[in-house]
């Protein structure tokens, strides 16, 4: 997204902060981390903009502004095993390695998942025997090949459909919820000292039936005797219809009542373009909203950001007409969200909130 005159002149009537600070606040703040997932240099969104990347690298590494990172892509299936038995990991290295470097925890992302599949996953044909043994082989491999460097892998991700019921993919339809503890065994033997999360969307509201169905996946584990240690609520969000931040805490303690951490594993708040003032506001709120209830709730550990820079998002793509979603304008100034989220956390340590 090019920024016009116009939005540009918006900048000006928001204070900006000049200091790297939301990883060193969060942490004041009793979070174990604020972080940014990271793709890798040259490809998808990043490909068409090299002249930012110097620039963008110093935000990322700096240990004060993100503490945590997560491998956007380079960890999914169609990277990893491109073909069967085949594994390649040398996007995954790329951010597994920039954490090493940076000192930063790292989340890993994600073992099994219906997008972004190796083909042949999709048009081979399985038996409940063969498909579990691609699983299986998948999940040792990979967690294996990461073991002790994840504080969490998303073992699962978007297993449900929006009605809350299980989505018909390709581990579904051939195993049923078997795929689910499946995949939680195997991890749990494979690696573990990683925390094993659920990871989806729309999964942040008390009320929705999203997230009943969430909660009943993670019962259904559980009482299959299957170790699950987290949910991650992705927390794509809007920013002209988003959670309140009453709703947000009641949300994740309602998964803390199950015995699970919490993290809001993959947020952006998206604007239904162009940009003003009001959105910018708008959006502002939601990010701080999700500061408040973190911060609020002791059983969430942190916040991701999905990217940080707004050319690197994936929101453009997948909804057009949308964009200006992270923190970062394409010309590197600040959205006002990030202030807002600096304020937050700020007043909520002066106020020495208390986490429950």
């Amino acid at each position: 997204m090019r920024l016009s005159p116009f939005t540009l002149s918006l900048l000006a009537a928001f204070p900006l902060q000049t200091q790297a600070q939301l990883h060193a606040l969060a942490q004041k703040a009793g979070l174990l981390y604020f972080g940014a997932a990271t793709d890798t240099p040259g490809f998808r969104e990043r490909a068409p903009y090299p002249q930012s990347y110097a620039q963008y690298d110093a935000i990322l590494e700096d240990p004060e502004e993100f503490g945590q990172t997560t491998p956007t892509n380079g960890q999914k299936w169609l990277f990893v095993e491109p073909q069967p038995g085949l594994f390649n990991f040398t996007e995954g290295d790329y951010v597994a390695n920039l954490a090493n470097r940076t000192e930063k925890i790292l989340r890993c992302h994600a073992l099994v998942w219906h997008s972004q599949l190796a083909p042949w996953v999709e048009t081979t044909q399985w038996t409940p025997e063969t498909l579990t043994e691609a699983i299986e082989r998948h999940i040792r491999e990979v967690a294996g090949y990461y073991k002790g460097r994840c504080y969490a892998w998303d073992v699962v991700n978007e297993a449900l459909d929006e009605d809350g019921t299980y989505r018909k993919s390709v581990f579904y339809n051939v195993l049923g919820e078997e795929y689910l503890k499946l995949a939680f065994r195997v991890a749990a033997e494979v690696d573990p000292e990683a925390k094993l999360y659920y990871n989806d969307y729309g999964i942040e509201r008390p009320a929705s039936v999203k997230t009943a169905g969430a909660k009943r996946l993670v019962k259904m584990l559980q009482d299959a005797g299957v170790r699950i240690d987290g949910v991650g609520m992705q927390a794509h969000l809007h920013a002209d219809n988003h959670p309140s931040e009453e709703d947000l805490i009641a949300t994740s303690k309602g998964y803390a009542e199950l015995g699970v951490e919490v993290a809001f594993t993959e947020l952006d708040v998206r604007i239904k373009l162009p940009v003003d003032e009001q959105k910018l506001k708008w959006q502002s709120d939601c990010y701080e909203k999700v500061v408040g209830a973190c911060v609020r709730v002791k059983a969430c550990v942190g916040i991701t950001v999905w990217d940080f820079y707004d050319p690197f998002s994936w929101v453009p793509d997948v909804f057009p007409g949308n964009g200006a979603s992270l923190l970062w304008f394409e010309n590197f100034e600040k959205h006002p969200a990030y202030d807002g989220m600096v304020r937050k956390f700020s007043e909520l340590i002066e106020g020495n909130v208390t986490r429950e």
